[in-house]
C-alpha cells in the first residue's frame, strides 16, 4: 500500500495498475480452475457430460465476482450498481427468456440425469443417435449417418425421451415371422430356436449366452404370426442380427420345407345383366 501512497505515483496510475492486477488475478483463477475441471474430467469419465456447462458457470462466476470487488476497490459504490442490475436483470430476463430457459433446462437435464453423453437416445419426434454433447443452450446428438442434430435443451426437457442405454445397454430383438397354416408348429419353432441361437453365439453384437425363444400371436389371413426375441447388446446391435438372423432363417426354412406365405386375395366380378326389354 504504500506504493499507493506515494507521492510520486499519480493517484490514478496507482489505481491502474490495481485493475491490471486485479485482472490478472482474475485470469489466472479462471485458468486455474479449468484445469480443474479439465483434470476432473480425465479422472472421472462420467463429468465429461458436465464439463461445457461448467466451465461457463466458472468464467461467468468469476469474472462477476472479480470485476465487483475492483469496484468497491476502487471506491466505486456497488450497492447502486447491484441494485440497477436487478432491475436491468428482470429486463434481460424477459428478453432472453428462451435463452434461459435453455440455460436452467441444460442444468436439469445434467443433475436429474434423464440422459449422459454416450447414450442411445430418440426423441418423440423421431430424431435418434448418441448424445454428443449437454450445453448450456442446446443438446448435440450424432446420429447414425454421423451428422450432427442440435436440439435446445428446453425442447429435450419436455420431450418424451426414449433412451436406450437406461436402465442397461442391453436391449431385446424383435423379429416377426409368418408360416403357412399347414406348417407343423412344433417343428417351426425348433428350427426357429437352433437359429437363433446360432445368431446369439455366433454374430457380433448379440448377448453370449442368452436363450432365445418365440412367442405365437395371430392368426392373420394368410399366416400364422409368431415373434422371435433375440438379445443385443447395444440398440445399434440389432440392426445386424435382424439383418443376419432373417438371411440364415430364410435359408434353413427353405431346406426344412417351411413355408413362408406371401398374401392371397381372391377377387370376385360381379357382371350387372341389365334388363333390355325393361
Amino acid at each position: 500500500m504504500k506504493f499507493m501512497d506515494s507521492t510520486f505515483v499519480p493517484l490514478w496510475l496507482g489505481k491502474i495498475v490495481f485493475v491490471v492486477i486485479g485482472l490478472s488475478v482474475i485470469w489466472i483463477t479462471t485458468r486455474l480452475l479449468l484445469s480443474f475441471i479439465r483434470k476432473l474430467k480425465g479422472r472421472y469419465p462420467w463429468f465429461v457430460q458436465y464439463e461445457t456447462l461448467t466451465r461457463h458457470i466458472v468464467r461467468i462466476v468469476i469474472l462477476a465476482i472479480g470485476v465487483l470487488i475492483i469496484l468497491d476497490t476502487l471506491g466505486v459504490s456497488i450497492t447502486p450498481l447491484i441494485a440497477s442490475l436487478g432491475v436491468g436483470g428482470i429486463a434481460i430476463a424477459l428478453a432472453l427468456q428462451d435463452t434461459l430457459s435453455n440455460f436452467f433446462s441444460g442444468v436439469y437435464l445434467l443433475v436429474d440425469k434423464p440422459i449422459k453423453v454416450g447414450d442411445f437416445v430418440q426423441l418423440e419426434s423421431g430424431e435418434e443417435g448418441y448424445i454428443d454433447q449437454i450445453g448450456w443452450r442446446s443438446t448435440r446428438i450424432r446420429a447414425l449417418s454421423n451428422k450432427t442434430v442440435v436440439v435446445p435443451n428446453s425442447h429435450m426437457s419436455s420431450s418424451r425421451i426414449i433412451n436406450y442405454d437406461l436402465p442397461d445397454p442391453e436391449v431385446a430383438v424383435l423379429v416377426n415371422v409368418g408360416v403357412h397354416y399347414n406348417s407343423d408348429l412344433e417343428h417351426v419353432e425348433r428350427v426357429t430356436i437352433e437359429t437363433a441361437r446360432e445368431i446369439q453365439e455366433n454374430i457380433q453384437g448379440a448377448v453370449k449366452g442368452f436363450k432365445p425363444f418365440i412367442r405365437y400371436n395371430t392368426f392373420a389371413d394368410s399366416s400364422i404370426i409368431f415373434t422371435t426375441i433375440l438379445r443385443a447388446r447395444t440398440f445399434v446391435d440389432n440392426y445386424l442380427i435382424k439383418h443376419e438372423f432373417i438371411k440364415i432363417l430364410h435359408r434353413r426354412y427353405k431346406k426344412e420345407g417351411i413355408e413362408i406365405p406371401f398374401p392371397i386375395r381372391t377377387v370376385y366380378v360381379k357382371n350387372k345383366i341389365e334388363d333390355d326389354e325393361s
